[in-house]
């Protein structure tokens, strides 16, 4: 979709998406439809022999990312900014393949010269790199083979990350977006009810989502304990943890884009009112 624009609308890195908006041009126009969010103190590996113990830690090392613009990474790099004070032009990157060596950024970056990053070798792998202690850590969105295989050179720098994220949310209120949903910006002129049809349309399959994770006749997915990780989460973060939609989750989006240009990859901080189709910001009821 990035590439060729194969599709009339697509799935979209929330961070790719915001990268074409600053662009001449912009290709997409999104739904406030956020089908992966992900909480990422879990995603922060360090290698074993890097001496790293604490997030401070990180200043002045090698750390790598499978590419500087992905999402994952933007909201990594932001927390440990905003929560423990580690600025994001403090480290060198280190960008590539992390399981397959070969792997380019999708979109070409201009980033502002305070940020070093610096491929890996066409047949190296961060995965690899990481456990052998020739980068320091990893910023990733997938869990590294090595962290299983290896787990005396690689381990997480929170090893209780699931309560390091529920303390995140409760301070800060943001479950990260990494997803959004994009409609092709030529389908959009033309057919303008679009995007409030699939905006509906996303929103009632996330409502009978919510209720079938409740049914406790019969599981909806292979985990055995999930009618009580359901009750647990609605504890924490409300009846719909994962909202859809404009408003509930604005604050989420502004320190998004806030993130996004302090790193470089927005030439200006980006509004949420750009980022979506006006017709999703209302909600009509009958």
């Amino acid at each position: 979709m990035l590439r060729n624009r194969e599709f009339d609308a697509a799935e979209l890195s929330m961070s790719s998406y915001c990268v074409t908006l600053g662009r001449d041009d912009p290709p997409f126009i999104a739904i406030p439809v956020f089908p992966s969010r992900f909480f990422r103190h879990s995603c922060i590996f360090v290698s074993t022999k890097s001496g790293i113990q604490r997030p401070e830690d990180l200043v002045g090392k090698r750390i790598g990312v499978p590419e500087y613009q992905m999402t994952a990474p933007v909201w990594i790099r932001g927390i440990l900014q905003d929560e423990y004070g580690v600025d994001p032009a403090s480290v060198i990157y280190v960008t590539g393949g992390e399981e397959e060596p070969g792997r380019e950024e999708k979109l070409k970056l201009n980033l502002p010269g305070r940020f070093r990053v610096e491929p890996i070798g066409p047949t190296q792998t961060l995965s690899r790199m990481l456990a052998d202690g020739e980068i320091d850590a990893l910023h990733t969105a997938r869990t590294p083979s090595t962290f299983y295989s290896e787990p005396d050179r690689v381990r997480r720098l929170f090893p209780d990350s699931v309560a390091v994220e529920k303390a995140y949310f409760a301070k800060t209120g943001i479950f990260p977006i990494m997803h959004v949903v994009a409609i092709r910006r030529d389908v959009y002129e033309r057919h303008r009810w679009v995007a409030q049809a699939l905006f509906k349309a996303f929103t009632q399959a996330q409502c009978r989502t919510y209720e079938e994770l409740r049914v406790s006749a019969s599981l909806k997915t292979m985990l055995p304990w999930q009618i009580a990780m359901v009750e647990d989460v609605t504890a924490t973060m409300g009846d719909e943890w994962w909202p859809y939609g404009v408003d509930r989750n604005r604050h989420v989006i502004e320190t998004f884009t806030r993130y996004h240009h302090e790193q470089g990859l927005s030439p200006r901080r980006l509004t949420v009112e750009e980022m979506f189709a006006p017709e999703t910001f209302a909600e009509f009821k009958i």
